[in-house]
């Protein structure tokens, strides 16, 4: 586990650096930090022309892979999920959990702990858990199961945070279900207060901005949809600098358009692309499991019996090249959806998010398409395509 390749820089190679774009140069690598954006040492890496050095995707809300939840207590099925995201150059990410019964969350709560106490250089870094539900709204439910959604409440919250050694980064909520005081504890205790699975409406969202929620969990779905007369949560979110949106760049979830309108009302800064990918991401057509429940895989749709979406089997960087081509970005504009833009949302953009100086030697290497050729992690090859 611990005896991955290790990387001393990448020399004359394209490489995207903060505050400069795109541009040959050579890079050196120390003790899992960048210490040079001008010189290599004489080991490091030599790239083919058509690669390019690009800061590690991160992933704020992941549920599974490859045939693997992080609703599943054990050690092996969250490395499996690491791995796995690796390979779509994602070097960070929250595993994310699901509505159900206080008992199987502690179980997922407990186990994601003592992975992280572990530490494992392998895949993808498990940086901490986005808790999605239980508090949250029935009429927006989703793929959340009904019967173990219950209001916020401060006291359970703070019960699976102890459960989860403090690893809780992200909470997905409604807030109008008695949600004021848990979005202020939150806010509090640095974690990310997130609109979702929610009927607020627009004057909802901005009392909820107004005590410190920044961010709608996958923006468009499972949501209040933007009427004319009330515009929800929704509407709101898309006209407050505040607010980071996560959406689900997949075309299923969300249409080209709703895409299109988005970026164009919110701009480069506080769009962040999640992938919402379940177990059966990176898996064949099937059945598989979310939450307990039955989800029906075919084409690049899972869906429950009901016919509900139920998360993704989208990938990080084909979320990245959707986006691109449906807003004409530049490849540098649509990197920064999926690396500095998450990494300010969850504020950790002083260590992650971009190239630069002293920040984690953490990079995706990929083509002009966005295949993913490598990927490194503080310093580490934890991903390498054969």
């Amino acid at each position: 586990m611990n005896n991955l390749p290790t990387i001393s820089g990448f020399k004359d190679s394209v490489i995207y650096v903060a505050g400069l774009g795109l541009y040959k140069t050579s890079l050196s690598i120390n003790q899992g930090k960048i210490s040079s954006l001008n010189s290599a040492p004489a080991d490091a890496m030599s790239l083919p022309e058509d690669l390019i050095v690009v800061p590690g995707f991160i992933n704020r809300h992941a549920h599974g892979a490859n045939h693997s939840d992080a609703m599943y207590p054990s050690y092996k099925d969250l490395h499996n999920i690491a791995l796995t995201l690796a390979s779509e150059g994602i070097t960070t990410f929250l595993a994310t959990t699901m509505t159900q019964t206080p008992d199987n969350i502690d179980q997922a709560l407990k186990n994601i702990r003592e992975y992280i106490k572990k530490h494992p250089d392998a895949g993808a870094l498990v940086y901490g858990v986005h808790l999605e539900g239980p508090f949250i709204s029935k009429k927006h439910k989703g793929a959340q199961p009904e019967h173990a959604i219950v209001p916020a409440d401060v006291d359970s919250f703070k019960h699976y945070q102890t459960t989860s050694g403090n690893n809780i980064k992200q909470v997905t909520l409604a807030y109008e279900e008695n949600g004021e005081a848990l979005v202020k504890y939150l806010v509090s205790q640095g974690i990310v207060a997130s609109l979702g699975h929610s009927d607020a409406t627009a004057k909802d969202l901005q009392a909820a901005a107004d005590v410190g929620l920044t961010s709608l969990t996958h923006t468009f779905n499972a949501m209040r949809p933007l009427h004319h007369r009330e515009v929800g949560a929704l509407g709101a979110a898309l006209l407050d600098e505040r607010i980071y949106l996560e959406v689900i760049a997949d075309l299923i979830h969300v249409s080209k358009e709703a895409l299109q309108v988005l970026y164009r009302l919110k701009g480069p800064k506080k769009v962040t692309l999640v992938t919402d990918s379940i177990e059966a991401s990176h898996m064949p057509d099937g059945i598989y499991q979310l939450g307990g429940q039955e989800v029906i895989v075919k084409g690049n749709e899972a869906r429950l019996s009901s016919g509900a979406l139920a998360g993704s089997t989208l990938l990080m960087n084909d979320a990245i090249r959707n986006f691109k081509e449906v807003n004409n970005l530049s490849l540098t504009e649509a990197i920064d959806l999926a690396t500095i833009n998450p990494a300010r949302c969850l504020g950790i953009d002083s260590i992650k998010g971009e190239i630069a100086l002293g920040k984690d030697a953490d990079f995706t290497v990929i083509d002009q398409d966005l295949q993913v050729y490598m990927t490194v992690r503080n310093g580490k090859m934890i991903y390498k395509k054969s």
